[in-house]
């Protein structure tokens, strides 16, 4: 108990609540005098109750049950990925299994476990660079392909900040990292050639100093050459809503009735919320229902409104002193398995912050990422606390690990 990190569970029940109290005002509507109130809030309790739980036997079963249980759990998230293929679609897409009065969503045990997998099987002693990297991309990509089958591309998207976090902290030299990275970076050029061209010169550079092969370099400035070239074929294989979200995302009021009309809502009401906000259960952007989807990805937009500037900051304080809390502690874990596991966990919550507040606030494109602890939803919660049950067991046991 002396060893316990208090910190970080005060911390999270803190979050946990100031969720719950997020979850009501979002759900009230008010008509006159009157608030009506849906039962989100009740829900999301329950689901606290139940995430708690389960923390709490976690924290209590023995760490041999937890290891010879992440492979079997691994494949049976992967059935379910498929299995959800197959279901009917929930509002236009097919992430969830229908359980009676809940929606699971597998993508989310597929996260952790993901990590999980990965941080066993590059731990092991004596491995190559490739087989750290062949090990590290199979067991991501097979899950990540399914996931955008939904389509799911903002969760999608997470499994390569997961496994980018990993591979920095692992015995991975670090020039592998620029090539991993560099894919991306093209994507993001292939829209100016000259811009391309600066790029690919720089990236020439940068592994020319790592002491590459030049056989490697070529091959590595052929692919991205050729991603350079596919980007255009690629982006007219999207589906028009996941090109009027990044359209949008560099100017809202092309369509601010249709894809920009969230982003648009969402910053009218944190705007409109001022210093102080406008007090509790009166945000008007919230209750005239101006803004969609104000209880599950855009929480942050009626914490703004009715809180205000100083409402916003006491949440990115609290948000700061936890993760800050986790990085400190982390770091006292020796055991690699369970430190890359705990840096995988950290990335993808860290991660999904930024991306959540970030659409809040009109600065990254909408991708339905949820705020983790506060916005609405039983499996994503459930899975982000028992991540953190994860981190606290290991740094609980570190002892023991060591």
């Amino acid at each position: 108990m002396k060893k316990f990190e208090w910190m970080i569970l005060g911390l999270l029940i803190l979050l946990l609540i100031i969720g719950i109290i997020s979850i009501y005002t979002a759900s009230s509507s008010r008509i006159g005098d009157d608030f009506l109130f849906a039962n989100y809030y009740i829900k999301q309790f329950i689901w606290i109750i139940i995430s708690m739980l389960i923390l709490l036997l976690l924290l209590k079963a023995p760490i041999a049950i937890i290891e010879i249980s992440i492979f079997p759990i691994y494949i049976i998230t992967i059935l379910l990925l498929i299995l959800v293929l197959f279901l009917p679609e929930i509002k236009g897409s097919h992430r969830w299994i229908s359980l009676g009065l809940i929606n699971f969503q597998p993508s989310e045990l597929a996260k952790l476990f993901t990590i999980m997998v990965i941080s066993k099987l590059i731990s092991k002693p004596f491995l190559s660079d490739g087989q750290i990297l062949l090990r590290s991309f199979i067991f991501t990509l097979v899950p990540v392909f399914l996931i955008l089958l939904e389509p799911d591309l903002g969760t999608a998207s997470i499994f390569f900040v997961i496994l980018f976090s990993i591979l920095l902290v692992s015995d991975l030299p670090k020039f592998y990292l620029i090539l991993i990275i560099s894919p991306i970076l093209s994507i993001i050029f292939s829209f100016s050639i000259w811009i391309f061209i600066a790029y690919v010169l720089l990236l020439i550079y940068l592994l020319h100093r790592s002491n590459l092969d030049k056989v490697i370099i070529g091959f590595v400035i052929s692919i991205n050459t050729f991603i350079f070239f596919i980007t255009p074929i690629f982006w007219n294989s999207l589906k028009d809503y996941q090109q009027n979200r990044i359209l949008t995302f560099i100017s809202p009021m092309r369509d601010p009735f249709g894809a920009g009309y969230q982003i648009i809502q969402s910053k009218i009401a944190i705007g409109s919320g001022g210093i102080f906000g406008k007090g509790f259960l009166m945000g008007t952007q919230k209750n005239m229902n101006f803004l969609p989807e104000h209880h599950t990805d855009f929480i942050f937009s009626v914490i703004g409104e009715e809180f205000g500037f100083f409402g916003c900051a006491f949440i990115l304080l609290i948000y700061f002193l936890f993760l800050y809390k986790i990085a400190k502690s982390i770091i006292k874990i020796k055991r690699k398995e369970y430190r890359y596991v705990s840096v995988g966990i950290l990335a993808y919550i860290t991660f999904q912050i930024f991306i959540n507040i970030g659409m809040n606030l009109g600065i990254v494109p909408t991708t339905g990422i949820p705020l983790p602890f506060l916005s609405y939803g039983g499996s994503n919660l459930l899975i982000n606390v028992t991540a953190i049950g994860f981190i606290l067991k290991y740094l609980n046991e570190r002892s023991i690990f060591a």
